[in-house]
């Protein structure tokens, strides 16, 4: 099992940046995939990018392709996420996950959860 910790949320103007961070514990972390979901009032929990056990690759959601960045440090069990040109359409509660799989983008299919950080951009 492992716990996931999310941090760096907060409120930011249109265009600006943040970058979100989840930090591992429990098991190895590099054995799995990890991924970050967001949840606006309302609406389901979608999908925004993913990243494989190594690092290596990355996968995005075509809403934040070119302006998010996945990454990640196994050194530091940590996995982060880099939103810059940040529009009011991006305000939600994101969720870092962890799956034994790469690539998903059904949340059905990852098996760990932070509790959230809220992200909040005004236009």
């Amino acid at each position: 099992q492992v716990q996931l910790v999310e941090s760096g949320g907060g409120l930011v103007q249109a265009g600006g940046s943040l970058r979100l961070s989840c930090a591992a514990s429990g098991r190895t972390f590099s054995s799995y995939a990890m991924g970050w979901f967001r949840q606006a009032p309302g609406k389901e929990r979608e999908f925004v990018a993913a990243i494989s056990w190594s690092g290596g690759s990355t996968y995005y959601a075509d809403s934040v392709k070119g302006r998010f960045t996945i990454s990640r440090d196994n050194a530091k069990n940590t996995v982060y996420l880099q939103m810059n040109s940040l529009k009011p359409e991006d305000t939600a509660v994101y969720y870092c996950a962890a799956s034994y799989r790469y690539g998903e983008i059904r949340r059905e299919e990852y098996d760990y959860w932070g509790q959230g950080t809220q992200v909040t951009v005004s236009s």
